[in-house]
């Protein structure tokens, strides 16, 4: 039984409590079970079985900060659980590719994954508000709308289609617009423009006239290198340095729109979560809070320094123009209510997110912009 320092301070009570009906429950059914009342002498002894999991990630080790969370989750789970409830972590490509986590934890190849939802719009368009859409919300807003407004309900829903319970598994934050081997004066420079980008990003950018690529992460640095590919979007400075583009495009554009707040995903096979004693699903539960929460505070650790040893080495930091940015915002528009137009579904999860949306920016706006902003001002003076 992990012990109440352990847990963070906002889940110790309801933990606690959940942890302890258990037992008591487990207590009560093994002396029904042996055909007593559970005796006053003393309290039952209970024997949570050794459980073993195996959990695929999309991304590689050397990602240290996103496959981080799979480390953290899979830490906090052994101790917490004292050993019994054991999780395996496994890199892209080990067990499956990066982009067949979902097929495997639905299938029940394995019972954990960790992964970006907007890998699989193709399965179901909706799915990428789970992870982020162009001009979305931020890490902070994304965060509340799944965890504390509604949205992980939503996405619980529309992922029982695929045998999966879905848990928050960090957030990189807002992200860089990633690595121009050229630079963009404005919206007509993109024209016939070669650029890596995925998922609804990679659909804004086709209707904005640039020539979309989907490359796999291995087969970016030498794409750019070469010139098959003008531009490339990853992550932000501490992702981006340690895969070396700044080596072969000098031109670092921001903000990356398409993904404001990325949130990844632990996905449960839901078969498997049914199998797992109440103590353990609190702890597995505590545990992914834990990890995600993590992600983002090394990444908002990391990529300042990242940061400033790219400028120091000669890289060539750039807005993106005015006119791209209208032109993208509208675009990104039109997309997503052509989508809620089409399905019902996917409808109903756009108009929860959208009215969330417009609450945060508003607050948001009022508050943490104008501080922001003034303080830019008041260090640079």
């Amino acid at each position: 039984m992990p012990e109440e320092r352990d847990l963070p301070v906002l889940e110790r009570r309801d933990f606690l409590a959940k942890a302890a009906q258990a037992v008591v429950g487990a207590g009560s059914l093994g002396a029904i079970a042996a055909g007593c009342a559970p005796k006053a002498e003393g309290p039952a002894v209970i024997t949570h079985p050794t459980v073993m999991w195996r959990l695929a990630s999309s991304f590689p080790r050397s990602l240290d900060t996103l496959y981080g969370s799979c480390e953290t989750l899979a830490a906090r789970v052994l101790a917490l659980s004292e050993g019994r409830f054991q999780i395996r972590s496994y890199p892209a490509g080990e067990i499956v590719q990066g982009l067949q986590v979902m097929d495997a934890v639905q299938q029940g190849a394995v019972q954990l994954g960790q992964t970006a939802s907007y890998y699989y719009v193709g399965k179901n368009p909706a799915l990428a508000f789970d992870a982020a859409v162009p001009f979305g919300m931020s890490s902070r807003q994304q965060t509340a709308w799944l965890q504390e407004g509604g949205g992980l309900q939503l996405m619980n829903e529309l992922f029982t289609d695929f045998n999966i319970q879905v848990f928050p598994a960090g957030n990189t934050g807002t992200q860089m617009g990633g690595w121009f081997k050229r630079e963009l004066n404005g919206l007509a420079d993109l024209e016939g423009f070669k650029i890596r980008i995925p998922g609804l990003g990679g659909q804004v950018m086709d209707r904005l006239g640039a020539t979309v690529q989907v490359l796999a992460g291995g087969d970016i640095y030498p794409a750019l290198e070469r010139g098959a590919i003008d531009a490339t979007e990853w992550v932000g400075p501490y992702d981006d340095e340690r895969l070396g583009f700044h080596k072969v495009a000098k031109y670092y554009y921001y903000p990356g729109w398409w993904e404001p707040g990325s949130n990844l995903s632990f996905y449960v096979n839901r078969d498997a979560w049914a199998k797992l004693p109440l103590l353990y699903q609190e702890i597995f539960t505590s545990a992914a809070k834990e990890a995600a929460v993590g992600m983002q505070a090394r990444y908002d650790v990391l990529n300042p320094p990242a940061l400033s040893r790219l400028l120091q080495q000669g890289v060539q930091l750039r807005p993106f123009p005015d006119d791209l940015m209208q032109a993208a915002a509208t675009a990104s528009r039109d997309l997503l209510e052509e989508e809620a137009s089409k399905d019902a579904a996917y409808r109903r999860v756009y108009e929860h997110w959208r009215q969330s949306r417009q609450d945060s920016l508003r607050w948001f706006g009022t508050a943490e912009l104008s501080y922001a902003n003034f303080m830019d001002r008041f260090l640079r003076d």
